[in-house]
């Protein structure tokens, strides 16, 4: 079973940055296509950001510009640098591993959660 953990997470101010990480178990990382969720309170839980085995992206239009997703297979690993970070940005952020064709809308997440990083965008 894979396992997900997350870290980087913080408080910044509004136009700062961050970037995450979450570290994926298992040997065969390198075949996932990975995603970014986030959840605000109050809200359900949203595709930001995913890139396949192959480190194509698609990123949900309101993090375009803005955020980036990127992978190191060789450490099992992806992240998501987050800049220009603003107050609704503010959310529990999560990772996790996708299936389906790339596309945020449609795209679906098939591992176990992990704790999540916690990302507060406030001055």
């Amino acid at each position: 079973q894979v396992q997900l953990v997350e870290s980087g997470g913080g408080l910044v101010q509004p136009g700062g940055s961050l970037r995450l990480s979450c570290v994926v178990s298992g040997s065969i990382f390198s075949i996932y296509t990975m995603g970014w969720y986030r959840q605000a309170p109050g809200k359900q839980r949203e595709l930001v950001a995913a890139i396949t085995s192959g480190s194509s992206t698609n990123y949900a239009d309101s993090v375009k510009g803005r955020f980036t997703i990127s992978r190191d297979n060789a450490k099992n690993t992806v992240y998501l640098q987050m800049n220009s970070l603003k107050p609704e940005d503010t959310a529990v952020y999560y990772c996790n591993c996708l299936i389906g064709k790339l596309n945020i809308a449609t795209m679906s997440a098939f591992g176990s959660w992990g704790q999540g990083t916690q990302v507060t965008v406030s001055s």
